[in-house]
Formats: structure tokens, C-alpha cells, sequence
């Protein structure tokens, strides 16, 4: 048996060990797997928030820190109204939401359990207007509220510790465990290989980032312009690091397209979208 059979057979026996810890992903209802309490994930993702800033070079632009704020807090409001709607506002308790605009070329932005959002200067230019930029945050935030980054942790806690419980890990072997974490979500440069979202959880995220974009007053039609645009960089001999891992391609795009429908009848235009 090769390696990665070995993995994928590992996988499914721990599966069939945790399967009361399945839980389903908001607007697809996917079933996911997530051994790790969102109480205790959200206080290893606040601290290792904190110590990002502690090394980042976090922007004193005003007004690009206005902008980054502007465009977060209406995200962040379009999920709290889904969430509402559809009577699972408790899903986001404990959500401490928080928006950093840290100074760097990299073009990037990631987003931690809890609502910790970063972006990277060297992705406004590409973002080009509010509307570029909410499709990536509507993207990101997407992400950790379907906990894509936690259902990664907990297969990465099967493979690498043997599925050994989070309080558990950290006790025995806590600097693995915490390269576990940034390596599942990415946080900051030079972590290593980071796990690369699947393409369920990508499309899942567009799904989700274009209904909260739209819900937010923006047209979602944007989106398709911003993958386009990252696409045609891809082009050249410089990759975003955003690219490295969240491919967009022309596959990406039509599916986007055919999402588009759905996404519209959500939208109501403002006069920022």
C-alpha cells in the first residue's frame, strides 16, 4: 500500500471513531468533520492573532485602514443578518470581530476563527475598489465561518498526532501543534507548505463569499472580475501569494458565473457598492 493510501485509510478508520463530531457547513449543509470545540479554537485563535501583530508591521494609513474597516464591518454584518434569518445567530458567540491592515507586498488576506481579519496592503491595488476588495473578504470570511480551517486542523490532528485531542496536543506537544494551526490557516510568510484548501471548500467559500458580498450591497459580478484579474497576474513569473492557496483559473470563474443567479437575488445595491 502506498503512503497516501496508508493516510487515506487512517483517515477513514479515525472517521468512524469521531463521527458523533461531524458538524454542517452554513448555507450548504455539508457535513464536516471537527474535533475541536470552537470555544478552544477561538482562544488559540486570538492568541496566535496577537503575537502575528506583535511581529507585523501593522499600517498607519487612516485612510486605507478606513477602507479595509468600511468593507469588513458590512461583511460582517450581511453574516450576522444571514445567520439571523435563519435562526443560528448562537453559531456566531463568541466571534470577536477585528480588522488589521498590515504593511506588506504580498498580496494576501486570511481570517482566523473568532472573526480576526488581516489583509496585506500589497493586495489593495489589485482589489482596485470596495467591491474587489469585499469579494475577497466575503471569500476569506467565508472560510473560517465554515470552518474550513478547523475541519483541516482536525484531519492534520489525525494524520500528525494520531487524533489525539486539541487540549491534549497542546499539553504534549505544543510547538507542533501551533505549526499545525498556522500551517491550517496560513497565517503570516514563511510558515512552511500550507495546507491547500480543497476544491469543495473553495467552492463552498465562493459560494458563501458571494451571498454575504451581495448581501452586504455589492455587486457580486464584481467577483468575477476580481478572479480575472488575479488569474491574468498569475500569468507572468510573479504569483500572489492569495494564488498559492486559492487557485482561480477559468474553471473557477465560470462556476462563479453559474453561482451568480442564486447570488443576485440577494443584492441590494447601496450607494458604496
Amino acid at each position: 500500500m502506498n503512503p497516501k493510501a496508508k493516510v487515506n485509510l487512517l483517515i477513514l478508520c479515525c472517521l468512524s471513531l469521531f463521527l458523533p463530531s461531524c458538524a454542517k457547513v452554513a448555507v450548504t449543509g455539508r457535513r464536516q468533520l471537527t474535533l475541536i470545540p470552537s470555544a478552544m479554537m477561538f482562544s488559540m485563535s486570538f492568541q496566535q492573532y496577537q503575537e502575528f501583530l506583535n511581529e507585523a508591521k501593522v499600517s498607519q494609513d487612516t485612510a486605507k485602514k478606513a477602507i479595509v474597516e468600511r468593507v469588513g464591518r458590512r461583511i460582517q454584518g450581511a453574516v450576522e443578518q444571514y445567520f439571523a434569518q435563519i435562526g443560528q445567530s448562537e453559531e456566531l458567540d463568541g466571534y470577536e470581530w477585528e480588522y488589521t491592515l498590515v504593511e506588506s507586498e504580498e498580496v494576501n488576506a486570511w481570517v482566523l476563527p473568532g472573526g480576526k481579519v488581516v489583509v496585506y496592503t500589497g493586495l489593495l491595488p489589485v482589489a482596485q475598489n470596495d467591491a474587489g476588495l469585499a469579494t475577497v473578504l466575503g471569500h476569506e470570511i467565508a472560510h473560517a465561518i465554515a470552518n474550513h480551517g478547523g475541519e483541516r486542523m482536525s484531519h492534520a490532528l489525525l494524520v500528525e498526532l494520531g487524533g489525539v485531542a486539541l487540549d491534549k496536543a497542546m499539553e504534549e506537544k505544543p510547538e507542533q501543534t501551533r505549526e499545525l494551526f498556522q500551517t491550517a490557516y496560513g497565517i503570516g510568510s514563511g510558515v512552511g507548505v500550507l495546507l491547500p484548501f480543497s476544491r469543495l471548500q473553495e467552492s463552498e467559500a465562493d459560494h458563501l463569499g458571494l451571498i454575504f458580498m451581495a448581501m452586504a450591497g455589492y455587486n457580486p459580478n464584481a467577483a468575477v472580475d476580481f478572479w480575472q484579474r488575479m488569474a491574468e497576474s498569475n500569468k507572468g513569473s510573479w504569483t500572489p501569494e492569495l494564488l498559492s492557496t486559492h487557485p482561480a483559473d477559468n474553471r473557477r470563474v465560470e462556476n462563479i458565473k453559474k453561482l451568480m443567479p442564486e447570488a443576485m437575488q440577494y443584492y441590494k445595491p447601496t450607494s458604496g457598492g
